[in-house]
Formats: structure tokens, C-alpha cells, sequence
């Protein structure tokens, strides 16, 4: 199936179906970016993101929400 069919095919979607269809996109969607900041945490990748947040933290830079 190519782009153009995909495209094709949403279009002629009724309202509910689109609905439908969006709200599972964005369901897969956010478990896609869960796994990876998953993957980054075990990887190291934002230990700094996290060190740098609890400074701030300390400082009074920022408050708990």
C-alpha cells in the first residue's frame, strides 16, 4: 500500500471512524515514545537531563508540580 492509498483510504473515513482511527494513532504513537525514553533511561542517556533537573530542584529553581 503506498502513501497516496493510505491518504486515500483516511480521507474517506466517516467522522467517527477518523475519530477512532487518530485516537489509536495517538495511542501507538505514545507507546513508540515510551519505549524509547524507556531505552534512554536504562542507556544513560538523559542521567544528565535528570541531574540537572534535581539541581535546579535544590536551588529553588523550579517547583514540584
Amino acid at each position: 500500500m503506498s502513501s497516496l492509498d493510505i491518504k486515500e483510504a483516511i480521507q474517506s473515513l466517516s467522522r467517527n471512524e477518523l475519530r477512532d482511527f487518530l485516537d489509536r494513532l495517538d495511542d501507538d504513537r505514545d507507546a513508540i515514545r515510551n519505549r524509547q525514553i524507556e531505552e534512554d533511561m536504562k542507556l544513560g542517556r538523559l542521567d544528565h537531563l535528570i541531574s540537572v533537573a534535581k539541581k535546579e530542584f535544590r536551588e529553588g529553581k523550579c517547583r514540584q508540580m
